[in-house]
């Protein structure tokens, strides 16, 4: 089967692709695009996250050829402007919502298309956002914190004519 779709702003077209891969398995195993991550392999953790058309969508649940002329989004294709971290990123790592790092590709990913639905949400809402994502490192304080204050962040840099995705949005600032 002949697959044409856009991942990461880019066109992709690939010629022969069997008609049971996952999402999960295309963007790994074809693209090279590792940040998507295999988890569970039973559709229960999250892990494999990416955005289908803005949506929050699971990798390892989603067809291969469920994407055909779609648009999507992976962590690789959340980053900042001069192609470094984004804020999102950047509040992750200054609120210590990094441990092992495994669940963290799909967390930003997860946050991210809440923030670009909803870009006051509270608490709970983020809480709602993640609960898919099953991380067993930071107890989702620090990343609910994380997620708040590059709510905060981009509220402020519309607020001052920044640009949103270049406020850094973390406490160190």
């Amino acid at each position: 089967m002949r697959l044409v779709f856009v991942v990461n702003d880019a066109a992709v077209e690939i010629e022969a692709v069997a008609e049971d891969m996952t999402l999960v398995d295309l963007l790994r195993d074809l693209l090279g695009l590792t940040g998507t991550k295999r988890g569970c392999e039973s559709r229960t953790c999250g892990a494999c996250s990416v955005l289908v058309d803005g949506r929050l969508t699971r990798a390892c649940r989603t067809t291969a050829q469920d994407v055909e002329s779609r648009h999507v989004t992976t962590i690789e294709g959340l980053r900042g402007p001069d192609g470094d971290l984004s804020d999102l990123q950047n509040a992750m790592l200054d609120h210590g919502a990094v441990q092992c790092g495994y669940c963290t590709p799909a967390m930003v990913v997860a946050a991210e298309a809440l923030l670009r639905r909803n870009p006051s949400p509270t608490r709970a809402e983020i809480r709602s956002a993640i609960n898919g994502i099953l991380c067993r490192c930071t107890g989702y304080q620090q990343i609910v914190d994380a997620i708040e204050a590059t709510s905060r962040g981009r509220r402020a840099a519309r607020s001052s004519g920044e640009t949103a995705s270049t406020a850094h949005s973390g406490s160190s600032q």
